[in-house]
Formats: C-alpha cells, structure tokens, sequence
C-alpha cells in the first residue's frame, strides 16, 4: 500500500478557520457533556454523610486502573425532558461504556442517583436497552451499578412504561445467550427496577443502603394496608438470608465493587486463546502511527456542510503509517472504497466525495461483498449529501443501484461501524450504514449533520408544491404567508439536524473529539473482533433463581 500524500496546507488561512469552528464546536459539546458530572458532584457532600461514593467515583472503582474506558451515549436525552439547550442535562441519569473489570472487557452501566434520585427517565431506558443490546451483540459481560428512584411518577407516561419492559427483555436474553448479568443495588431499586436484580445471574446487595421490592412501603400501605418498614420489606439482608433474591451482602460501596470485581475475575472469562483482549503487545508491534497528526483532522471538515472535501484526508490521519490501498479510484470516483490497517486492524473503508451516484453505489455494492468474503469489518465516514438526483441518474438505474448498496449491508456478516464525520443527507444516511441499518457501532463528530434533505431544499421544495397548487385552484400566492411557512420548515429542519440533537436522541453511540478517531475506532474493532472469536454457553432460557 502506499503512502497518502495530504494536499491540505496546515498553514493556509482556510485550515486555521476550519480548525477553529470546529474547535468551537468541541468546547460547546464538552461544557454540555460536562453539566452532567457538575450536577452529581453537587451532591458529594450528601452521599459522604451516609458514606457512599459518587456514581463516578463507583466507576473509578470498579475499573482498572490505567485501563482504557469508552463512555456511551453521555449526550442521551439533551434537550428531550428540558427543551432549553442552556440547562438541558444530557446523560438520562446513567453512566455508560466499555471497561475493563479485572482483566475482562466489560459493559458497564452506572445509575448516577445523583441526579434526580436516579429516576428513570424515557432517554436512560433507551441509553441502558442500547447497552444491552451492544453487550448481546459483543459478547460482553454486563454489570449494573443500580440506585434509582425508579419510574418519576409526575412524568408517567404509559408508552414509557410499555416499552420500558424491553429492559427486562434484554437481561433476559444475555442471561440465556450465556453472558453473565451482574447487579450491585447500593440503594433503591423499586417497583419494575426490582427486576433488574432479579433478572441478574449474580446479585451483590449493600448492607442498611440496598433496596429491592416491588412495591415500597408507601405504595404497600396505599394498595394493602399493609404496614412494613423497608428493610423487612427489601432489605440486603432479608434478601440474602430469606427471599435468596442476593447471593453476596456488602458493607459499603467499596467492598460491594470489589465483590462485582471478585465475580469477573472467577468468571475465567478470558480462557481462551484470545488474540486480542484490549491493546496487547502482540497486536501494537510494528504497527505504525498515521504520518499526520490528529490536531490536523480539526482542519479537515468545512465550516458549510454542502462544500465538498476529499475525505482521504481523514482516512490519512486515522490508519497505520497513513497507507490506503484505493478500490476501483478511476470508477464511481465520489464514492471511496479501500483497504488500509488500524492499530494493526486489516478493515474496508468506504466514504464519500460527493453524493452516491449509480458507478459508486455499484463499486460500494461490491466492496462490501469483497469484505464479507474476507472477514473484515466495514468503516463507514459518512460525509455525503445522499443519493443523486437528476434524469439522467434516475434513467440510469439509481434507485435500483442503491438498494444494490443497501441490500448488501444490511445482508452482511461482518462488524459494521459508522462515524458521521459531516452531512448525512437523505437516503445517503441508510447507503452508508446509518443508525437505522444497526451498525455494531455509531458515532458523530460534532460538527455532523443529519437531515432527510438541507433545510433550504426543504423549503424550497414546498414552496414550489404550494405555487402549484395556487396555480391549478387560480389563487393568488400569499407571499407573505409562504415566507413565514419558509423559515419555520428552515428551522425546523436546522434545530433537529445537529450532531448535539441527534445524539440526544441516542441517534448515535456518542459525540467524539475528531482527534480521538483512531483510539476509539481501534477500540471497537478490539471489541468486535473479541466477540468474534469467543464462543459463549447459551442456553433456552436465562439462569433462574431457586
């Protein structure tokens, strides 16, 4: 392979203003991503008097020390239950990502019962099913640090409820594919959240701070008349010595984690030859470093979404020794296809120059096809306006070239993982591998934006619908009321599009730091190829409790 040689000029004045929005663009993510962190460090003061540790000092604990983490989501429910993107807290109420818990690669999930108790909120259910659902796929053992209020029943909403049961589901599911489910209660876990325990293969309870029932003592007397205080009722040690919901009861949130810890390690989890288990010093020897340096992929993308850039020159600044091995480069020459190598990683890599046309719909269509054959995963970077429009495209064969494309990757077998790196427009989103077509992973620059088609061609194009229509009824055009119709589809469509928004919406597995590209996608290709090669127990059904 062969050496890409960079055009961009680092010291042009265009890189130092594209190095700058996007710059920009990171520190206003990271003081959103931050206000979560602020707001349960807020309450240290309460949980130091009952002697418990922070959600994120929990976390510190459980992993190991020095080892890499790959948080989850952390934009999760930004702007959904406070619409104020000033005081919005993103998060839902739940610490999430891939660790290493004594030596295992793990999922884990922490409810930061800092912030509103813990309560489970509508973008937390989403966050913890997509973390199962990653950890099912991932062959990863899942371990829930639990402390929540339970549902906040001021905000009850019954499709919440209804579709809050999936949680429930899915612990079911791991238990059965043979993933091991391990929950620590270390405070409250009420009424459905009773079942996340007791849907766990293994069970640690903190003495005099864990709750488990299905209905507390208010709830109780209100629906019996029943009075019973809450540790008879659900405590660690009636769990343990009578109810046999817990296996292990601990004195405090310290020796609760090194239980969790103590249980993984005696999982032998790691028993086969695995090649790689995280960055093993067989995998890192001889493997070259990209000849750019990250900070030059902050000068890359341009600050107008729709300005075409050559996205070899991120590919540049992410493989080993920035070697590129091009696929078919003189046919369908918008789209990119090729291999190259990542932290030692063989993969395919297919991006975009330009919108996807029939040439680069048909080479895409094969290169996956190529990669299946092979075994190697996929990298998407998404950066296209979707498919071209035009008579000429559509006589010659578009829609029927791009459900070429999308036939072959949602047909294949290998890891698919997928970074909007700048527009994903339209059916552009689904050829490339959006969330939609479940991507093993999925992560957006902050600069990315998703949109079924720009706001300004959304607009136009109901302008002209409603011309037309005044036209065949002989009206006249209100044009005042068309401009007004105008800028609110405009803004409609621009308020929803962004990186920040649609992450939010747990569209993605989490915003990341463009420089930060190579580790995490050196991560979850580590992550990907472990599942590969590991072979789990499964069983008909989950192990139950006797």
């Amino acid at each position: 392979m062969q050496k890409f040689d960079s055009a961009l000029d680092m010291s042009s004045a265009l890189a130092q203003e594209q190095s700058e929005y996007m710059s920009t663009l990171i520190n206003n993510w990271q003081e959103i991503e931050l206000r979560a962190q602020t707001a349960s460090e807020a309450h240290r003061d309460t949980f130091a008097k009952r002697g418990a540790l922070l959600p994120r000092e929990r976390l510190g604990a459980l992993l190991d020390p020095a080892s890499p983490f790959l948080p989850l989501a952390n934009m999760a429910g930004y702007l959904m239950d406070d619409p104020d993107p000033t005081t919005s807290v993103p998060g839902g109420s739940q610490i999430a990502g891939i660790g290493f818990i004594s030596g295992v690669r793990c999922m884990v999930v922490i409810t930061d019962s800092a912030i509103q108790a813990g309560a489970m909120t509508e973008a937390g259910n989403l966050k913890l099913m997509r973390c199962q659902d990653i950890a099912l796929e991932n062959k990863l053992p899942f371990i829930h640090l639990v402390e929540s209020a339970g549902a906040n029943l001021r905000k009850y909403r019954v499709d919440k409820f209804i579709r809050g049961g999936g949680i429930f589901y899915n612990l079911a599911r791991l238990s059965a594919a043979g993933i091991p489910v391990i929950t620590s209660v270390h405070g409250s876990s009420t009424a459905g959240g009773a079942y996340m325990p007791g849907l766990s293969d293994y069970v640690v309870m903190v003495r005099d701070r864990a709750r488990a029932f299905l209905a507390g003592p208010p709830l109780l007397k209100v629906a019996t008349g029943e009075i019973a205080n809450a540790e008879e009722l659900g405590g660690a040690e009636m769990h343990a010595c009578v109810s046999g919901l817990a296996e292990y009861v601990a004195h405090d949130d310290r020796h609760a984690i090194s239980l969790v810890r103590d249980i993984v390690a005696n999982l032998d989890w790691n028993r086969q030859p695995l090649q790689v288990t995280g960055r093993s010093e067989s995998r890192t020897q001889g493997v070259h470093a990209p000849a750019y340096a990250a900070q030059e992929l902050l000068s890359v993308m341009p600050v107008a979404s729709r300005k075409p850039v050559d996205m070899r020159e991120v590919i540049a600044r992410i493989v080993d020794a920035s070697q590129w091995l091009d696929f078919k480069p003189a046919y369908g020459a918008a789209t990119i296809c090729g291999h190259a190598k990542l932290d030692g990683y063989t993969l395919g890599i297919i991006s975009n120059n330009g919108p996807l046309d029939p040439a680069g719909a048909t080479k895409a269509s094969q290169f996956i096809q190529l990669c299946n054959q092979s075994r190697l995963p996929i990298v998407y970077l998404q950066n296209t306006t979707g498919f071209i429009v035009g008579r000429d495209s559509e006589q010659a064969g578009m829609i029927k070239h791009g459900s070429k494309m999308i036939q072959a990757l949602s047909n294949a077998t290998v890891p698919q993982i997928t970074l909007y790196c700048g527009a994903s427009y339209g059916a552009g989103n689904y050829g490339m591998c959006g969330r939609g077509f479940h991507p093993r992973f999925c992560f957006s620059w902050p600069n990315a934006r998703t949109s079924v088609m720009g706001a300004e061609q959304a607009a136009g194009t109901l302008e002209i619908v409603a011309r037309e229509q005044a036209a065949r009824r002989g009206q006249t055009v209100d044009e005042t009321a068309l401009l007004r119709q105008k800028q609110e589809i405009i803004d409609n469509f621009e308020k929803q599009s962004s990186a920040l928004v649609t992450s939010g919406l747990l569209l993605d597995d989490g915003v990341i730091d463009p420089r930060d590209t190579r580790a995490v996608l050196a991560f979850v290709l580590a992550t990907c190829r472990e599942a590969d090669q590991r072979t789990t127990q499964s069983m008909q059904f989950g192990v139950a409790r006797f």
